[in-house]
């Protein structure tokens, strides 16, 4: 395993971490969990070297962190960084037009779920904890700026970042001009290439720690879909495959694979690409299932892509336009 530094945190952390959303299952969006296995995942990403987990009070609504609680009890000799985030008060993934930071953010809000956080891991302080939405119109008020700076002062927090919100990867440079954020977590995959156009750019001039996340497009770029695909309704990548994108999505996964280099997988070269950059301090692919974790943390030991394959990739960006029921 490869480690990068975490912006100017100075954090040594593995280039590939482990995202904690489809492990949890439960309520929060995916399905497909197995509560029994989860556990040997994440020991095994832990003896492979992986020592980032990022987890959400949404994942599972608190079931994620728990499990992520109950392997740094198991590894209590290991420095393992936690990275969790904060609910918006009215649950609104992304945030609505006219949403206020009353409507997700307030002040009380922000110290109940840290707390309610804390208990869930079962630490004392937690060293990265996100807004798990944002909107840059919220930046200027002053009261989550206060909240944030007085967590902070306390202990309670080492960093703190923003998971912006789909396909907005410039959508926290006013939050980012308030010098509180640290982080910033973003979609960052083959298809969705925005950061690369400003984002990292100032991240990397700024000493800001970057964490790529969706790097398979939620299994489009696994090259495991197929027109045949279907997802259970009460699955959240129901909705996000919808007619509008689940088609077109199969339709580039399968252009890509012409582009895949003799012996590499899809899924690997999907990591690569992201582990190329060198803005990214990690990028966290979501792993239920032990042979995931080996194969994703073993991308760490590979070479870099060469200057033909990149130019090709460069070609399959796909700038999409959103549907308003797409996780924020």
């Amino acid at each position: 395993m490869r480690y990068r530094t975490m912006g100017e945190l100075g954090w040594e952390v593995s280039e590939v971490g482990y995202g904690m959303w489809g492990i949890a299952g439960g309520p929060g969006g995916f399905t497909g969990w197995d509560y029994d296995v989860a556990p040997k995942c994440l020991d095994e990403a832990v003896e492979l070297g992986c020592n980032f987990f990022d987890t959400a009070w949404a994942y599972g609504r608190g079931i994620s962190e728990q499990m992520l609680g109950a392997l740094l009890k198991r590894h209590r000799g290991r420095r393992l960084y936690v990275a969790t985030k904060l609910p918006p008060k009215n649950r609104e993934w992304p945030p609505g037009a006219g949403d206020t930071l009353d409507d997700a953010y307030p002040p009380e809000h922000i110290r109940e779920y840290t707390q309610r956080s804390l208990d869930n891991l079962g630490v004392s302080r937690i060293d990265l904890m996100q807004f798990h939405t944002w909107e840059d119109r919220w930046a200027a008020d002053e009261r989550w700026q206060e909240v944030i700076a007085d967590l902070k002062r306390q202990g309670v927090i080492d960093a703190v970042g923003i998971s912006v919100n789909r396909w907005e990867p410039d959508n926290c440079f006013a939050a980012l001009d308030t010098g509180l954020i640290d982080v910033i977590q973003v979609i960052y995959n083959i298809f969705d290439q925005a950061p690369e156009d400003a984002l990292f750019e100032r991240a990397r001039r700024e000493g800001i720690g970057i964490i790529a996340r969706v790097p398979f497009d939620e299994g489009t770029l696994t090259g495991t879909l197929t027109a045949d695909t279907t997802f259970p309704d009460d699955d959240w990548r129901a909705t996000y495959f919808g007619e509008e994108n689940f088609t077109p999505s199969v339709e580039r996964a399968e252009r890509l694979k012409a582009a895949l280099p003799e012996g590499t997988s899809l899924p690997e070269l999907a990591l690569r690409f992201i582990l190329d950059h060198p803005a990214v301090s990690t990028v966290i692919p979501g792993m239920r299932r032990p042979g995931h974790v080996r194969a994703n943390l073993g991308v760490s030991d590979g070479p870099p892509l060469d200057e033909a394959l990149k130019a090709e990739l460069r070609r399959h960006r796909w700038d999409r336009v959103p549907n308003p029921a797409w996780s924020g």
